[in-house]
């Protein structure tokens, strides 16, 4: 059968016929006579007299509300309100009675409605007509709400995000109850087609900002879209950079947090990681949990995260340098303690600092992709066994285990992943400067890093300004 024979169209969409038998056949083409797509007819012989089919999908939907809707539309037993006044038009009549029971629309455009069907609702076709009524009756499972698992937080609420996109919403809109707080729907993917969401405070967010941030959604090109780390590579200013420019959480409080200072929510469908935006350097250092603690003891606690980021990111590279060129820097005490336990080490100390990071780095991944049940155990009881080994066979040093293991302490302080992650990429960069040009090698390092991080963008923001004002409005 030919597609002219079951379709007209007006513009660029394609519209429904009004033989309700051509639009089916229509339908079941496209999603491939696919077995899990069901397709009912039904008939009314009482007022309103109608023919109409029902097709929905069977792992999507809920049936409990299609047999709902079902009985209340062809149950001719049962007395139907609004028979007199609609019988002479079947659609609106259907129409009417879905909606007293749930969420329904009506729609000519064929992409409507085979969204709808592959989302989980109930497609009513009638005899006669050239639209079809849309009935909500999504029900598929979701993770329930449990506490957040990369976030956590002694102080402050317990629950987290889920996969379910309206879940998800509903957890931000609890917190918010203001009419200011607007939501944007896009949907992205070629394939997938992806529900997108943008969430801010009109009046607190800066118009520039929103404007950018719809204009590079509308800019994606992507077969499919799985989880929220897809959407984040396409708004990110410049890829080529270990920092990450765009914020992710898992925490509904901290998304609230943001969204009142005047960034922007992007919510994913699929996904627990709702992305932040635009972020400073600083803001991956701040955890939600300190706004619930006095001030003196929030600000004394961020302030040990920023010295646990620059001991993790600084210790490895000034031991090799001190120990390298600079031992007049080393207490002679210290200096002879060390030279002894370095007296039977064959590698000069990068390679004995780049063995121990490397091992480190094994054991930390390994322990994460074990199952839950014996990864921390087998971790830290292969991080003791490796380095007491080690050091009994003379491949390295006492003090090189403790600047690896003090240095593997001080990158977990970081309450962000990411952030934490940009920092075990730069150590190693600092460690060969420092065993080519000691100090001044770290020097030159952390010039250009600060030059890095001085012409990075979250959004067109400043991504190294101390804090983003807040309160621009539609300025």
């Amino acid at each position: 059968m030919a597609q002219a024979d079951v379709q007209t169209t007006a513009g660029n969409e394609t519209l429904l016929v009004k033989q309700m038998k051509l639009n089916i056949e229509h339908l079941y083409q496209t999603v491939g006579q696919s077995p899990d797509y069901v397709i009912r007819h039904y008939s009314r012989s009482v007022e309103p007299g109608l023919t109409a089919a029902v097709v929905y999908n069977a792992n999507l939907s809920n049936r409990q509300a299609i047999d709902d809707v079902i009985t209340h539309l062809f149950d001719e037993s049962r007395p139907c309100e609004q028979e007199r006044d609609e019988h002479l038009n079947p659609l609106h009549w259907v129409m009417a009675q879905a909606s007293l029971i749930g969420s329904a629309a009506k729609s000519m455009n064929w992409k409507t409605v085979i969204r709808a069907v592959v989302t989980g609702d109930l497609i009513i076709f009638v005899e006669g007509s050239s639209e079809a009524v849309i009935v909500f009756t999504q029900g598929m499972e979701w993770r329930a709400i449990t506490e957040p698992t990369t976030q956590v937080t002694i102080r402050g609420p317990k629950d987290s995000f889920t996969e379910s996109f309206s879940t998800n919403i509903s957890l931000i809109r609890r917190r918010v109850k203001n009419e200011n707080l607007w939501l944007e729907m896009f949907t992205v993917g070629d394939l997938t087609e992806t529900d997108v969401a943008v969430m801010y405070i009109n009046g607190l967010a800066d118009e520039k900002v929103i404007q950018e941030m719809r204009k590079r959604l509308n800019a994606i090109r992507e077969d499919g879209i799985l989880e929220s780390g897809t959407i984040e590579k396409h708004l990110m200013d410049k890829k080529l950079s270990p920092f990450p420019t765009i914020y992710d959480t898992e925490r509904p409080d901290g998304v609230v947090g943001h969204l009142m200072d005047g960034r922007i929510a992007v919510i994913v469908d699929g996904t627990p990681f709702v992305l932040i935006a635009p972020v400073t350097f600083f803001q991956f250092f701040q955890s939600v949990e300190d706004v619930y603690q006095l001030s003196d003891i929030g600000v004394l606690i961020r302030l040990l995260r920023y010295v646990g980021y620059f001991i993790s990111l600084m210790l490895p590279a000034l031991y090799i340098a001190a120990i390298t060129f600079h031992q007049e820097m080393i207490p002679t005490p210290l200096l002879i303690s060390l030279v002894a336990q370095r007296e039977g080490v064959p590698f000069p100390v990068i390679v004995e600092a780049l063995l121990m990071e490397l091992s480190f780095e094994l054991m930390r991944e390994a322990g994460v992709r074990m199952p839950r049940a014996v990864g921390q155990a087998v971790s830290i009881v292969g991080a003791l066994i490796l380095g007491q080994a080690a050091v009994q066979a003379g491949i390295v040093s006492a003090a090189m285990v403790i600047i690896v293991a003090a240095t593997g302490i001080a990158s977990f302080t970081a309450p962000a992943f990411n952030i934490a992650i940009s920092v075990r990429i730069l150590r190693f960069v600092l460690m060969i400067l420092a065993s080519v040009f000691g100090l001044f090698g770290i020097l030159i390092g952390l010039f250009i890093l600060v030059a890095h991080l001085s012409s990075l963008k979250s959004i067109g923001m400043p991504y190294f300004a101390f804090n983003l004002k807040r309160g621009q409005g539609k300025g």
